[in-house]
């Protein structure tokens, strides 16, 4: 994993409790608050000032058609969020994922490092399927009479994607803090 693990252990405390509330309020309610979103990208904004300090990094470029820009791997991380809530707005639009799984996943992108792109895809497909089974495996058994009132039980065609989203990034940075670089 690229992701350094004291990274992954710096952020893992902040965005831990971020991720089971967004879960727990997706199964509720069948929505990720606004307030956990931003909780989220400031946890990355503040927190990423100190995990990846941009006067003391050197600076990586990148070359869009004619232009070469260069800027500190922190500007880089914040950059994610431009791309990841495009593709969000465009499965939105789709009817494929709510709006604010959408801001979740573009506030979570800053987490994600350059190199695991392909892991957290993996680990995000491995978690949507895991999801889908575990909350339709568990709407037949007696954990649907202990939380009655959620909306997710009576969702016949839409799962909540916080379980997985929120899911994955747990994942990836408890794998981060074992596996880093």
């Amino acid at each position: 994993m690229n992701i350094p693990a004291n990274a992954a252990l710096l952020f893992l405390p902040f965005v831990l409790p971020i991720c089971l509330y967004v879960t727990f309020t997706d199964l509720r309610a069948m929505k990720i608050k606004n307030q956990a979103v931003y909780a989220l990208f400031a946890v990355f904004v503040i927190g990423g000032l100190f995990v990846l300090p941009p006067w003391s990094t050197t600076w990586s470029s990148a070359t869009v058609g004619p232009w070469s820009i260069s800027l500190p791997p922190y500007i880089w991380h914040l950059l994610h969020v431009v791309p990841a809530l495009a593709i969000g707005i465009l499965f939105y639009l789709m009817r494929q994922m709510g709006a604010g799984d959408a801001k979740f996943l573009a506030a979570a992108s800053p987490f994600i490092w350059p190199g695991d792109y392909f892991l957290v895809v993996l680990i995000l497909a491995t978690m949507n399927v895991a999801a889908l089974v575990t909350h339709r495996l568990a709407s037949f058994t007696g954990l649907r009479s202990f939380a009655p009132d959620w909306k997710s039980w009576t969702r016949a065609r839409h799962i909540p994607m916080g379980l997985s989203l929120g899911g994955s990034l747990a994942l990836y940075l408890i794998l981060g803090t074992v596996y880093g670089s």
